[in-house]
């Protein structure tokens, strides 16, 4: 099984072998992905409510700083020990949370009703594609997901070059323009994220197949959470440009 979601990884299940005690469900995988989401909507709420009564950056600036520096660690950490998932996995949600309060907020006051227009669609991608999946309208084949896994690679390695470049004043205006081009870029973005949530699906009924531990629920919800986030980042993203041509 590949999935290009870092988290959800080729051997991610199979290395944690078969479940000695309780073994990892659905349900619970859901339950667990319910928490996380609490989690993030918990601390989003509380970055955007400081930044609106405010409208001063440099009131969720530092927060939004730590956010996203402690939720590479706490992400990092689950990667590479699942077992710290069911400890790991909320701190990653919160320190998530942060970010994207912060992230809503300021784009919610230059953009009016841009937040709200990009939870929906987000949460809209994730009901269309999981009915998608279950249906067997989409079939996670080979060449699907290697698809899929070449072209997430692409993009994680063309923001890296982005933040590389960045630093010696190199930029891409067209691609991160509100032009024809910047536009395209950043749906084909959002294609791929959603596209992502598939695998995703996919991999954890794999997990629950296989009887993988427990904490593995734990584990499988985190990586879901780590492509929706990123997948309402990148719908934000596409907004904004289209809000900006108006």
């Amino acid at each position: 099984m590949r999935t290009s979601n870092p988290a959800l990884n080729d051997q991610a299940f199979r290395r944690e072998g078969v479940a000695l005690g309780d073994a990892m469900t659905l349900e619970g995988t859901v339950n667990k992905t319910g928490v996380l989401l609490i989690c993030v909507i918990a601390t989003a709420a509380w970055t955007w409510n400081l930044f609106l009564h405010s409208h001063n950056p440099g009131s969720v600036g530092p927060l939004a700083l730590v956010g996203l520096i402690g939720g590479l660690i706490f992400a990092l950490a689950t990667v590479y020990k699942k077992t710290w998932a069911p400890v790991t996995a909320p701190i990653y949600a919160l320190l998530e949370g942060l970010v994207l309060g912060s992230v809503s907020a300021m784009l919610e006051l230059r953009f009016p009703g841009i937040a709200i227009e990009a939870v929906s669609l987000t949460f809209g991608t994730l009901a269309v594609l999981l009915l998608a999946y279950r249906s067997g309208l989409i079939r996670v084949t080979d060449k699907f997901r290697l698809g899929i896994v070449a072209a997430t690679g692409g993009i994680a390695l063309f923001y890296l070059l982005e933040i590389v470049l960045g630093l010696f004043g190199v930029r891409f205006t067209a691609i991160n323009g509100s032009g024809a081009i910047g536009i395209g870029f950043s749906l084909f973005v959002v294609i791929i994220a959603a596209l992502n949530l598939v695998l995703d699906f996919d991999f954890i009924e794999s997990g629950v197949r296989a009887g993988a531990p427990k904490y593995m629920e734990w584990y499988g919800a985190f990586g879901l959470m780590v492509t929706l986030i990123w997948l309402y980042f990148e719908i934000l993203r596409l907004l904004s440009k289209l809000r900006s041509r108006n």
